[in-house]
């Protein structure tokens, strides 16, 4: 009789398209999320909007897994008695939702046989693609106390906040796209480090003289705000072309199949995000837009929160306000965006502002205020934003687009891009 081939069990071949993933993954320069995680949750979310690296960052953090637990194997197999010699543990397994496999079988019924084969961390992709995903998370937590799993989500999923199941449980992370001292890192191989926002209040002028000591933002800084902050800039393939495709991806799923919205309404989203396109930095004309659109003002209202939900756009509101107020301001929600009209040319200051607000509000609020300045931020700091630096100082902190180095309240835009 023919031998016959073994046939692959199910985590041998998830094993083997994990293998080939984790080998070819590519992150040119440490997140600087990855230090701020707490590994040690046992249920973790990457949300982020579509094109900022979603996965690549998972696949960087099992390298960084793996080595350990490889190192730790070769020290023990070193130090054994040849009858002793240490099993080798698959500590971590990559999976995506979209695999047909999970058409009939579970999220759970996976974690099961990783568990008994050892693995101890989880990282899986696609999930919105899975049924009752949040249902499954939980019973994985539950019964298999040793188990970590990380996974991705689109901003417009919601996690611990809106989720019963997860409430208490899941920690959510916020990946943005690449900040300009990223992009910068990356581009010149150093290694700046990040600075707070009070750090750059209080020294922005000896700190961006440093900076430029080794370097000039500035020969940087407009093609970042033309496409450094989504990676796929590093591809040889058109940038343009596959931003298109990250926007209409976040159009055709994180809104219309995660919201539910009918697919006959994708044509108005389009026309919605183009017209804000057009004109933002702007205040909004609600009744306009509607009756360009053919919508009601309320569901205008919600398209536009869910073009911020899923990252297209940011809403400036007035202190202690929010949806389903209109907002004081729309930008897009990065220059990179803002440009992907290619029939308008945007003033400088437009650029500065939409920059600003990026820079800022990750990991700050940001609000419009009824004083003569542009922002407030955390309720505290007044901020306007100049295109280029005035001949005498100004009364406020002022983001100035075209200085390179700080000198009174005027800092350099470039360098709140080193907030993370």
């Amino acid at each position: 009789m023919e031998n016959e081939t073994p046939r692959r069990t199910m985590l041998d071949a998830f094993f083997q398209t994990h293998d080939f993933l984790v080998a070819h993954a590519s992150m040119p320069i440490r997140r600087q999320l990855m230090d701020e995680i707490n590994w040690d949750d046992r249920l973790i979310a990457i949300k982020g909007g579509r094109g900022v690296g979603k996965t690549d960052f998972m696949l960087s953090r099992i390298k960084e897994i793996e080595q350990v637990y490889n190192e730790q194997y070769e020290r023990e197999k070193a130090g054994s008695i040849a009858r002793r010699k240490p099993k080798l543990v698959r500590p971590c397994l990559y999976v995506s939702l979209n695999d047909f496999f999970f058409t009939q079988h579970s999220i759970v019924e996976l974690a099961s046989k990783f568990v008994k084969a050892g693995g101890r961390y989880l990282f899986l992709d696609q999930i919105f693609k899975y049924p009752n995903w949040s249902r499954e998370l939980k019973r994985c937590y539950n019964k298999y106390p040793d188990l970590h799993v990380v996974f991705c989500a689109t901003p417009v999923m919601p996690i611990e906040e809106d989720n019963n199941y997860l409430q208490d449980i899941a920690r959510t992370y916020n990946l943005r796209g690449f900040s300009f001292r990223e992009y910068l890192n990356l581009q010149t191989g150093l290694r700046f480090r990040s600075y707070t926002l009070e750090e750059i209040l209080s020294h922005h002028a000896s700190i961006s003289r440093e900076i430029c000591e080794r370097v000039h933002p500035l020969e940087y800084f407009k093609d970042y705000l033309d496409h450094g902050y989504y990676p796929s800039y590093l591809e040889s393939k058109s940038f343009e072309t596959a931003l298109l495709k990250v926007m209409n991806s976040q159009l055709e799923v994180d809104v219309l199949m995660i919201k539910q919205i009918d697919v006959s309404c994708l044509h108005k989203l389009r026309k919605l995000l183009y017209i804000l396109m057009r004109e933002t930095p702007c205040a909004l004309n609600i009744s306009s837009i509607s009756d360009e659109i053919g919508l009601s003002r309320a569901t205008t209202m919600n398209y536009i929160k869910y073009l911020k939900d899923s990252r297209l756009i940011n809403l400036l509101y007035p202190e202690d306000k929010n949806f389903p107020m209109k907002p004081t301001k729309v930008y897009m929600h990065n220059t990179n965006v803002a440009r992907m009209d290619f029939t308008r040319v945007i003033p400088p200051l437009d650029q500065y502002e939409t920059c600003f607000y990026t820079f800022v509000h990750g990991a700050h609020k940001v609000n419009a205020t009824e004083r003569s300045a542009m922002f407030i931020v955390d309720n505290q700091y007044y901020f306007d934003v100049k295109e280029k630096a005035s001949s005498r100082d100004t009364i406020r902190p002022t983001a100035v687009g075209e200085l390179e180095t700080g000198r009174g309240n005027m800092i350099p835009l470039w360098l709140l891009g080193f907030l993370y």
